[in-house]
């Protein structure tokens, strides 16, 4: 007997689970809490009988519960079991791209910074799914893949698209590794993307120039905050994102040190910043003020949260430095720029204070504090350099 959605839809629950009838194998289960479950009762095409969900209602409306019956009954008459069909469909489905990338993902998140992790899933779901999402590995090509990159590069994100391919190989070496794919088509694909240009951030190398940066943040006329995150700035050699976000519990002034939580860095490794007697001197005069804050540089507006990541940028404007020619990433170039010309320290500590990623995971872990009795001797000589720039504004002032 055929059913109807008014007597669907006017069904009420009760005590027991009870069926509504559409015929065909096909009925509507009525659990006594009132949810209303879809049903396929067959014969397998072997021995025996079983039966499908076919869907919830009123997700699932009667017409679609009867179309997927009815499909249902062509695979038995085909002699097709439906239920290992389904099955089979699983395991064809787990592995899509677009599965084993988002399972590739989730075993790496927790290792990356918030930052890093949300840009490689955004880049994966708006320029690699709606592609290549829904196809098996097997069939994927290296054409396909271009196919892909190339729309990145027609709209001009040339850097956008190496970073695709490079987390598309990621996806496929992890697919290879555990036995979901033959191969990587991405190695087929070096060479074929437009080459990168790499922008540097403006900074500053002149002598006399720093030294009128210096004098310039200095005499800065805004909030105290702000101008102390301008003079801690070339002391300390960290990318900006995290200056503004330090906390006062990972500063210890007994041992003239800050030490940047492995969540906060971007290799996802803990990093130590000797600190100078200058730049224990900008926190010391800084502590009075906002000590009793989680963050040493908190945002004006909310003491709870720290200051903007545009604060520093828009302090340098205001100090005449365009953003062509020194922005905050440039004090980290500037450092890295003089220390390795004076020819006093070695580049393997000046990088290891820049804390540039290790390729080696586990040997960034135990490599944190490589170098770190020269690193603190580096620190302080660059803190020293930077005071006798300050004073001097002769034209030829040279290295020492």
């Amino acid at each position: 007997m055929l059913t109807n959605d008014t007597r669907i839809r006017n069904s009420k629950p009760a005590t027991k689970a009870f069926r509504i009838s559409d015929g065909r194998g096909l009925y509507l289960l009525v659990q006594p809490n009132g949810s209303k479950w879809w049903r396929f009762d067959y014969r397998r095409p072997t021995s025996g009988r079983n039966t499908l969900s076919l869907g919830v209602y009123p997700d699932v409306p009667l017409k679609l519960a009867r179309e997927r019956r009815d499909q249902f009954r062509q695979l038995v008459a085909a002699g097709v079991d439906p239920a290992y069909q389904r099955e089979t469909q699983k395991v064809a489905n787990a592995n899509t791209f677009e599965a084993i990338a988002r399972e590739w993902f989730l075993a790496r998140e927790s290792r990356w910074a918030k930052s890093h992790s949300s840009k490689i899933i955004a880049r994966l779901e708006a320029d690699l799914f709606p592609w290549l999402g829904k196809r098996a590995m097997e069939s994927i090509s290296a054409a396909d893949v271009l196919s892909c990159l190339r729309r990145i590069e027609q709209r001009g994100a040339i850097d956008t698209a190496h970073r695709a391919l490079q987390n598309c190989g990621q996806v496929f070496r992890y697919a290879v590794a555990t036995s979901r794919a033959p191969r990587d088509p991405c190695g087929d694909l070096r060479g074929a993307l437009i080459p990168v240009s790499h922008v540097h951030y403006p900074t500053i190398i002149d002598p006399c120039e720093i030294g009128a940066l210096l004098r310039a943040i200095d005499a800065y006329g805004g909030s105290m905050i702000v101008r102390s995150a301008l003079r801690l700035a070339p002391l300390v050699f960290v990318r900006p994102g995290e200056l503004r976000a330090a906390e006062w519990k990972e500063v210890n002034f007994e041992k003239s040190e800050w030490r940047i939580r492995a969540e906060r860095m971007k290799s996802r490794v803990q990093h130590i910043v000797p600190l100078s007697r200058q730049a224990l001197a900008v926190l010391r005069d800084l502590w009075p003020l906002t000590g009793d804050c989680k963050h040493v540089f908190p945002g004006i507006r909310h003491l709870h949260v720290p200051m903007s990541e545009n604060t520093v940028n828009v302090a340098l404007r205001s100090l005449g430095y365009g953003k062509a020619q020194f922005t905050g990433h440039g004090f980290r170039s500037m450092a890295s720029t003089y220390l390795n010309e004076c020819g006093k320290w070695s580049s393997d500590v000046i990088e290891r204070q820049l804390a540039h990623g290790e390729r080696d995971e586990v040997r960034a872990a135990y490599n944190y504090a490589m170098h770190l009795p020269v690193r603190r001797e580096m620190m302080q000589y660059w803190a020293d350099e930077l005071d006798r720039l300050r004073l001097r504004t002769s034209a030829t002032l040279a290295h020492p």
